[in-house]
């Protein structure tokens, strides 16, 4: 290792790692973009895991094995996840995480149809930077399918800056950044840049919850959310407690991270506060849909931002284990951009000499891809199988069904999902 990188801060973080445990991973971009549709997911007795768990129904029903959404973070163990969820105004739903063509929608098989960015990451997530591009017009989620779904193979796909939403760059810039304090305190600093020729209103919701580990019969207890001043503290046995501390005085919103029954099965629900309860307030209207008691195991601050035409709006966030006396302010910007500073300093040290500015950009923001991509998996396959009914030590189905040879694996861990 050469000696000018022993001395860098990110080097420095990852020493103390790998010799001191000191838990700087604890907390990374372990969330996926996109968990319906995944085998994980499938419970159907025909293994087609795109129609038995869909986008559609992603808003409204808990997920079993993992969690979703948009330039999102969790801990190691995804117990509690937090994200950025966008609306419009016009959009038919809320924007909480990526759209994308099943194989049988698309003309060449399945595909996201978003547009989105990872632009910076270190190895130990000190920080971090992602870009969404949010349309300010209704996302045409019909069109895309339809559209593809009627093209043959041999004809180009119909993507989203093919249906004219990006036109007169009437579209949002939303930039996320993550940058650590310490293993459990990060600042969170959102910048949504209206790139369009008119004032735009942008409903954006920076979301917190616990992925749901309680509802699947296994003796696991149930975790929490309330208010606390100047935002929200979750709690949580297994993980200690956590505070979203909010600037400024969003609306604070809570439900629970529970399937909604009534509209996915027309079942009763458990609860009148539900997983797309968000969804219903904002988008719809419901002022019913939240829990006016201000606790959950899902919660959101609810920001209502003007965005002058080819101007910005910054709001900023705090998560941290111990409260701190002054979140915000001066110091919060000195933090930030001290840590894309350390961040810069690390890549120089260890990108190739040779190569030209534009290479060293690219090489940088390759490695952030990888590094975004990693991603918590839970995969019990042993209890998967029981729960299909068809464990090959306990059943007579048949030796057909998905993964029935892999009964002795079990994953939970962070691994590489580059996509």
């Amino acid at each position: 290792m050469p000696k000018s990188i022993e001395n860098c801060k990110e080097q420095l973080r990852l020493d103390s790692c790998r010799t001191n445990g000191v838990p700087w991973k604890k907390w990374g971009p372990y969330l996926s973009e996109r968990q319906w549709g995944t085998v994980r997911e499938d419970y159907s007795t025909n293994g087609d895991a795109w129609n038995y768990f869909s986008h559609d129904q992603s808003r409204s029903r808990a997920y079993r094995w993992g969690e979703d959404g948009l330039a999102g973070i969790s801990d190691e163990k995804q117990r509690l996840c937090f994200a950025v969820a966008l609306w419009n105004g016009h959009d038919p739903i809320l924007k909480e995480r990526l759209f994308g063509l099943t194989n049988s929608e698309g003309n060449h098989g399945e595909d996201v149809k978003e547009y989105y960015f990872y632009l910076d990451n270190t190895p130990t997530h000190s920080y971090m930077k992602y870009l969404y591009k949010y349309p300010q017009s209704p996302y045409p989620y019909v069109e895309l399918v339809e559209t593809n779904k009627h093209r043959s193979k041999d004809e180009l796909e119909y993507e989203l800056m093919d249906t004219g939403v990006f036109d007169d760059d009437r579209y949002y810039d939303v930039f996320v950044e993550y940058a650590k304090a310490g293993p459990d305190d990060i600042l969170i600093r959102i910048s949504a840049f209206n790139r369009g020729p008119d004032t735009a209103t942008l409903h954006l919701l920076p979301t917190l919850w616990f992925r749901n580990t309680w509802s699947w019969g296994q003796g696991n207890s149930k975790p929490s959310i309330s208010v606390v001043n100047g935002g929200m503290k979750a709690s949580y046995a297994d993980l200690g407690e956590y505070t979203l501390l909010c600037d400024g005085t969003p609306e604070l919103l809570f439900t629970e991270n529970e399937s909604n029954g009534a509209r996915l099965w027309n079942q009763q629900n458990h609860s009148p506060y539900v997983k797309d309860a968000f969804h219903e307030y904002v988008v719809s209207g419901k002022t019913a849909a939240v829990n006016p008691a201000k606790t959950g195991t899902k919660a959101a601050a609810h920001y209502v931002l003007e965005v002058p035409p080819s101007g910005s709006a910054v709001v900023r966030l705090r998560l941290q284990a111990k409260p701190s006396g002054a979140a915000f302010g001066a110091a919060f910007e000195t933090e930030v951009n001290a840590r894309l500073a350390e961040a810069g300093e690390f890549y120089n040290e260890i990108t190739p000499a040779k190569l030209t500015e534009e290479e060293r950009l690219v090489h940088r923001q390759a490695l952030a891809g990888m590094l975004w991509t990693k991603q918590y998996y839970d995969f019990d396959v042993d209890e998967w199988l029981r729960e299909h009914g068809v464990h090959p030590m306990s059943s007579d189905a048949p030796m057909a069904a998905r993964n029935v040879n892999w009964f002795h694996m079990l994953n939970s861990d962070i691994i590489s999902m580059p996509d």
